[in-house]
């Protein structure tokens, strides 16, 4: 019987999915901190935009790109809240930030070139770096630091073979949010490499306690960066799946040549939802930003009380990365805690070597489910 390929073969199966499949199978109420999605609903003038563009019979291809009308929200909603600065004809609408990447990867890495990661970071970027045929390269951040960009270890560990860095601010998994200066090094020293910084924003809307500023607008290197963005986490619009990819002209004209072979194009229902949520009332995106910024104060208040437990304080996103005082494998905790506590989180070593040892807690939930799942933690380190 013949065999799928190797690239399929050395990519690994995600351990948040792992986890989040074990949950799926439990037969009880769980406590479900693993995955990275708001427990809010997408916005009500969202959905009916949706619903009355498939009554009016927008439910057709459009162009590869994306709608002309959705390119130019996204170039108007990156310049007003991001102080990035892309024409339309700079951006393509794709099926989620997940295909933004995976374009953004497919055009910039050669066969057996590098993708160099700084960690602990979302394990897509290494199964989309192998399916390209790259070889993907792990910097890991110091736990002491707080996971912040540690500029010269991903400077010394880029080479002639280098392609690309990714760097994702706000983190996944960490909530860190990378300074200005170390990202400019690293964007400097890349494009000496003649590589391409790939700046993973889909978070930049979570960010706490600065004014969010995209990568792009930072950095005199725009030849050498590509922007992914998305409305799923900040617009509560996972399952419709618009994501953008922003970039020079003719890198981003090329991804979208290779996006008519993925997709063709985003769903043209979603992208007028997509429409509707950029440009339309701010009030559900701010009520459910003042909801992640208290949840995110409860957790790292109750974490610094707690004996056997730390992790940085987030500065976005809706992650805290745990370190918890139990024996076993990152994946074993997890597993001990669904088993005898009802709580799920996804395993630190999902995420690079930087991340053995942790877990991440999604406080994309509410207080009264995080205040059960912190208990729950809290109980097992009290009683191994």
């Amino acid at each position: 019987m013949p065999t799928p390929t190797e690239r399929v073969r050395a990519c690994e199966r995600s351990k948040i999915r792992v986890m989040f499949d074990l949950a799926e199978a439990a037969d009880r109420d769980l406590v479900r901190l693993e995955v990275g999605e708001p427990d809010f609903d997408t916005a009500e003038h969202v959905v009916d935009a949706a619903c009355e563009a498939a009554r009016t019979g927008e439910t057709h291809y459009t162009s590869n790109a994306g709608l002309p009308e959705l390119r130019a929200a996204i170039s108007d909603t990156l310049e007003r809240e991001f102080e990035v600065e892309y024409d339309a004809d700079q951006l393509t609408v794709t099926n989620g930030g997940m295909e933004a990447l995976h374009l953004a990867i497919l055009a910039t890495v050669e066969d057996g070139e590098e993708v160099v990661i700084p960690s602990p970071s979302w394990p897509n970027y290494w199964t989309q770096t192998r399916l390209a045929d790259g070889v993907p390269v792990e910097v890991p951040m110091a736990e002491e630091t707080g996971y912040a960009l540690d500029a010269d270890r991903v400077i010394d560990a880029m080479s002639d073979d280098t392609a690309a860095v990714i760097l994702c601010s706000p983190s996944n998994p960490t909530g860190q949010v990378f300074d200005p200066e170390p990202m400019r090094a690293v964007v400097e020293a890349a494009a000496d490499h003649d590589a391409y910084v790939l700046a993973d924003e889909v978070y930049l809307g979570l960010t706490y306690d600065r004014d969010p500023t995209g990568l792009a607008a930072l950095t005199g290197h725009p030849d050498h960066l590509l922007t992914i963005g998305s409305c799923s986490k900040a617009y509560a619009m996972t399952g419709w799946r618009v994501g953008w990819l922003g970039g020079p002209t003719e890198l981003v004209d090329e991804a979208t040549k290779i996006h008519e072979s993925t997709t063709a194009c985003a769903g043209s229902v979603a992208q007028h939802a997509a429409i509707a949520a950029l440009t339309g009332p701010q009030e559900p995106v701010e009520e459910m930003y003042e909801a992640f910024a208290e949840r995110r104060e409860y957790v790292a208040e109750r974490v610094a009380d707690m004996e056997g437990v730390s992790a940085p304080t987030p500065d976005g996103a809706f992650y805290a990365f745990l370190d918890v005082d139990l024996p076993g494998s990152s994946l074993e905790v997890a597993k001990r805690l669904l088993r005898e506590q009802d709580v799920v989180l996804a395993p630190g070593d999902g995420f690079g070597e930087a991340g053995e040892g942790k877990l991440r807690l999604s406080f994309a939930n509410s207080l009264d489910r995080l205040e059960k799942g912190l208990d729950g933690i809290e109980a097992a380190v009290r009683d191994a």
